[in-house]
């Protein structure tokens, strides 16, 4: 799975996948099918992105393990990665001052939350405090007592959840609360964020594939939650996958197959003669 050159016959230039219940199986793994549909779809001339709400040391292991060589989008956009330098080509943070007054204006409307942070870099660490439901897999996990900890250094997001609410629900409130001082999406269960405004994955992968020459209308993209909404906004075609969560496949062009049954492989093959078995 690499990046090749351009080609102005194929249908799409430009493939964009997230990683967690699109490109990856519940196991971490891609299946050989999908694995051989992307590399006849490079092979005929298209560019394979990632596109993760993991920052780049939650996701540098699977893609090593991937054997994924280009470029990553990270940290719902925060990050763009070059995967086979490990190198790390740009980092946005979100502003700790604006964070916190983001942090207390939805307290104030629903009550105390648990927080996690993950700070920028390389090798930044995901902090997580007391109450914070921390089964993420992947995570170079410190715990902090003192709040102060959490403002100590640059951080790409937070996490955070409420005792009560869901996901879907503490996701509404932040954005009410909020909206106007931070970016927040929810990437999975659990996974509720809250990012520099007007970050997401569309800007990060807009970024890549400016330095790639292509343009919004060569890239269809494929995924699986609401995260993945704005890319579906900017790519020429987006494809949700069967296990997607509602509002993604409300605005998708197409729904597949799901990550276990190989859905990125489904569409690939129709639109790369090569990569049909």
């Amino acid at each position: 799975m690499t990046n090749a050159g351009r080609t102005d016959e194929l249908p799409y230039r430009l493939i964009a996948t997230d990683l967690d219940g699109t490109l990856l199986r519940p196991d971490h793994t891609v299946s050989a099918r999908t694995r051989d549909a992307l590399t006849a779809a490079t092979a005929a001339g298209a560019a394979h992105i990632v596109v993760t709400g993991r920052t780049v040391p939650v996701a540098r292991h699977i893609l090593d393990d991937l054997g994924y060589q280009g470029l990553a989008v990270c940290g719902q956009g925060s990050q763009l990665y070059h995967a086979g330098e490990h190198r790390l080509l740009t980092s946005v943070t979100l502003d700790r001052q604006v964070a916190q007054l983001a942090l207390a204006k939805l307290e104030a409307e629903i009550g105390p939350l648990a927080l996690a942070a993950a700070r920028d870099g390389l090798d930044g660490e995901v902090l997580f405090g007391e109450g914070y439901r921390m089964d993420h897999d992947g995570m170079s996990l410190v715990s902090f007592t003192d709040p102060a900890e959490l403002w100590s250094e640059p951080i790409s997001k937070l996490y955070i959840q409420h005792p009560e609410l869901g996901d879907d629900a503490l996701a509404d409130a932040a954005r009410t609360a909020a909206g106007g001082l931070v970016g927040v999406t929810m990437a999975g269960a659990g996974l509720v964020e809250l990012l520099p405004l007007g970050l997401t994955k569309a800007t990060g992968l807009s970024l890549a594939a400016r330095r790639l020459g292509m343009t919004a209308a060569d890239a269809i993209a494929f995924g699986d939650m609401p995260n993945d909404i704005p890319m579906f906004g900017w790519a020429g075609h987006g494809v949700a996958m069967a296990n997607a969560h509602r509002d993604l496949k409300a605005v998708a062009d197409e729904i597949t197959a799901s990550n276990t049954e190989e859905g990125i492989a489904v569409v690939l093959e129709k639109l790369f003669p090569a990569a049909r078995r």
